[in-house]
């Protein structure tokens, strides 16, 4: 008698699975909930007619979608059959699929965690399509299922792309060029190579390695070569040239782990720094260690409409035995809910974000911090987006707030220096549109606030910082506008109004296009 088995479509949302027929044998069972193996003797005179076959097959797939609507079905995994894997190990893949698969002791468990291993095969992003099927365990293990595995490798394992990207909040654009090469040596390895040209004359120049099994370890490895420059004269009178290598030592759902080690160039070809930025002229060496812990349980990263994120960053500096090494310690935390209202699609989303960065060492009192790890706020980005750290207020431009200098004698524009602490808070109320076209695409509208501030503790600073002077100068703005969402990113069309700033300030109220991912 043939027997029912489960084919999970890689494409499908839910973890609902198809059902087929296949000439495999039943899963095993007896009277207290398992499977039980119908006998059949084979006789060459009396042979089953097909129509008959099929209302067999019809019949034993109905008892079990009836038995797994009323209760959990018992079941253990026997083995894990790889197939079409010409070039990618076993290994490899049966380390994606192991640990949820084995942990299932019933039938709803196991499509349920095949589902999840399907998810994590095509993560790796080395296959063109992946089929899980489960079918019965030999005959003499009642109660066993044999999970197969079908793969088919890419064709095209060599990819490239090519773009243009602008950032309106920066009024800058540039080019992007990436290759990408999958599964050379068979071990899910991805190579690429990445070129990025700005034309406010940044640019930056990659190599990458991924592995997402590396020496039995669980967790991917990742590398980076990387050099790169960075033009901040318009804002701070410094372009930034670094030499680097990054390592990520820890990657999983929550938790990240990178270590960088980085040569890093200060110049002014302007010559028209402030005292403080012409400070921090020259060499320096970076290597540091940056743990990250990211939860987020909201329902759209676009337009959240409940839930709750939290984001925390901790790094040090100056891991190395050099006198030119940074020494520093940086933490970031960041804190969003979106709270549902119930009508139109209405929810209120907001958000606390802080940050604070101190030299640490011999002297660390008195000495200012690297300018390269300082906060600086700015920028029409939406916070709704953004997760991990102080960073975009609405109506002001780019590192356009905070302690400022003023530059050489004989220009007027000051030096955005940033700050050695920083907060931020925003509130931002979606809605849909009364529009049922603008509702079916997703266009809607929202009103905002948003507030923000950056202080100096460094070179006994913190001595001059006190809670009221802090709320005192704090910047604030609201607005209101239109949000055009696409696939990868949103679009928002605002009326910014500025509130609050102080003297220096690179701020106004208007209209503003941007572009939040």
């Amino acid at each position: 008698m043939a027997n029912p088995t489960v084919n999970l479509d890689p494409n499908s949302p839910t973890p609902e699975p198809e059902y087929e027929l296949e000439e495999t044998q039943e899963l095993n069972s007896d009277e207290g909930g398992e499977l039980e193996e119908e006998e059949k003797e084979e006789d060459d005179d009396d042979t089953v007619s097909n129509p008959q076959t099929r209302e067999g097959q019809s019949n034993a797939t109905e008892s079990l979608f009836r038995r797994m609507r009323s209760a959990p079905v018992p079941v253990r995994v026997h083995d894990v059959i790889v197939k079409g894997n010409e070039k990618t190990k076993d290994h490899i893949i049966e380390a994606e699929v192991e640990a949820v698969i084995r942990e299932a002791n019933t039938l709803q468990e196991l499509l349920e965690a095949s589902r999840v291993a399907n998810s994590n095969l095509r993560a790796l992003d080395i296959f063109d399509s992946v089929n899980i099927t489960l079918d019965s365990g030999p005959p003499e293990l009642p109660g066993t299922t044999n999970v197969v595995i079908e793969v088919v490798e890419s064709k095209h394992p060599l990819t490239g792309q090519i773009g243009a990207y602008t950032r309106a909040e920066a009024k800058s654009s540039s080019v992007e060029a990436s290759l990408k090469y999958k599964n050379i040596f068979g071990y899910g390895d991805i190579w690429d190579g990445s070129m990025v040209y700005g034309f406010d004359s940044s640019a930056e120049v990659g190599m990458g390695m991924y592995l997402p099994r590396f020496k039995g370890l669980s967790t991917p490895f990742s590398s980076r070569l990387y050099l790169s420059t960075q033009d901040w004269l318009e804002f701070s009178s410094y372009k930034e040239r670094s030499l680097g290598l990054s390592l990520g030592l820890l990657s999983s759902k929550y938790h990240e782990l990178v270590y960088t080690v980085a040569w890093r160039n200060l110049i002014d070809p302007s010559r028209l720094a402030s005292e403080s930025i012409r400070r921090q002229l020259g060499h320096s060496l970076l290597s540091a260690l940056k743990y990250t812990f990211k939860y987020d349980q909201r329902d759209s990263y676009l337009r959240p409409t409940s839930g709750y994120a939290f984001t925390s960053t901790s790094q040090i500096g100056g891991l190395a035995p050099d006198s030119r090494s940074l020494r520093f310690l940086k933490q970031e935390i960041d804190l969003r809910c979106a709270v549902p209202f119930g009508f139109y699609k209405t929810a209120l989303n907001f958000g606390v974000s802080g940050g604070v960065t101190f030299p640490w060492g011999s002297g660390y009192r008195n000495r200012a911090s690297s300018v390269a790890e300082r906060f600086f706020l700015g920028g029409n980005s939406s916070p709704v987006c953004s997760l991990g750290g102080p960073s975009a207020l609405w109506g002001f431009n780019t590192r356009g707030l905070g302690p400022s200098e003023p530059r050489r004698k004989g220009d007027v524009e000051r030096d955005f220096v940033g700050g050695d602490a920083a907060v931020t808070a925003f509130a931002d109320l979606s809605f849909d549109l009364p529009l049922r076209w603008l509702r079916e695409r997703g266009v809607h509208g929202h009103v905002f606030a948003c507030a923000g501030n950056t202080a100096k503790l460094t070179e006994n600073g913190f001595r001059n910082l006190s809670a009221p002077k802090l709320l005192e100068t704090f910047r604030t703005s609201v607005g209101a506008g239109i949000v055009l969402p696409v696939t990868l990113f949103r679009v928002e069309i605002n009326y910014c109004h500025i509130l609050k700033k102080q003297e220096h300030d690179r701020a106004k109220s208007g209209f503003f296009l941007t572009f939040s991912a």
